[in-house]
């Protein structure tokens, strides 16, 4: 997808031993659909459009919140975005950008890196400086759980039961669940009450991690797209290793303690 889009734009597209080189004399813009609202194809359009000879559009562009915080940075250097945020945006070539301080917005899978280590760790933390608005069906979900959200205006609380219970979980495109959450979403599945299912909608090859789970005592299954995971009370701390997102490549592997900390220190 994204190459296509650069040829679209004029970008001569060279795939050479390994590597892909680009080249041309200047970028013109034209009308690009994508197939799938790819995050990344977005924003690589948006930038090589932003400065191209005349307006680009795109139409079933991603959604999410980093787009429209994208298009907000560089609208603030002289760009002309209109419809980030939406599926259709519209890119009118400028000339130059302008140097400019910007604060970028907070990230929403760290903050929901913070709610899952809570809610796994049977503890309670406010997370401050989180957009709950970003974060809809990470929240919806961890109450499904059984975990207490209280949400202020730039700050979210989240409060754990002494045992989760179980949910089930589709990745989408925003404003669906986050695939950056699945993996972390499914290690607090372990011990949690019941029978839970998540299906992967957005990447394949993206459950390397559950055989790792499964050495510290998870009861993970792996049908096609769908995990099948069955809680159990408690992980055993073994060595495990970290692989890539979606492939394995080089592997880094970590010690892992099955003691439970007290997350309020």
């Amino acid at each position: 997808m994204h190459l296509e889009a650069f040829r679209k734009l004029g970008i001569n597209i060279e795939e050479k031993s390994g590597f892909i080189i680009c080249k041309c004399d200047k970028i013109i813009g034209n009308d690009i659909h994508l197939d799938f609202p790819s995050v990344g194809a977005t924003e690589n359009i948006i930038l090589a459009s932003v400065l191209a000879e005349g307006t680009t559009t795109i139409s079933n562009a991603a959604m999410e919140p980093e787009i429209i915080d994208l298009a907000e940075c560089l609208n603030k250097m002289g760009g002309k975005i209109t419809g980030a945020g939406t599926n259709f945006i519209k890119i009118e070539g400028v000339h130059k950008l302008k140097e400019i301080g910007y604060r970028i917005m907070p990230d929403r899978i760290e903050a929901g890196t913070f709610l899952c280590a809570t809610a796994i760790t049977g503890g309670k933390v406010k997370i401050n400086n989180a957009r709950s608005e970003n974060l809809t069906p990470i929240l919806y979900k961890l109450e499904e759980c059984g975990c207490e959200i209280e949400i202020e205006k730039n700050s979210i609380t989240i409060t754990a039961p002494k045992r989760l219970k179980s949910t089930d979980i589709k990745t989408l495109p925003y404003p669906g669940f986050p695939t950056d959450m699945q993996s972390i979403f499914a290690s607090i599945l372990t011990i949690s009450k019941g029978t839970s299912i998540i299906v992967e909608n957005i990447f394949e090859n993206r459950y390397k991690y559950v055989s790792e789970l499964k050495k510290m005592g998870a009861k993970i299954t792996i049908e096609d797209k769908t995990i099948i995971i069955k809680g159990t009370r408690k992980l055993t701390g073994k060595i495990v290793y970290s692989t890539d997102l979606r492939r394995r490549s080089s592997i880094n592997y970590c010690r892992i303690s099955s003691k439970r900390r007290n997350s309020n220190k």
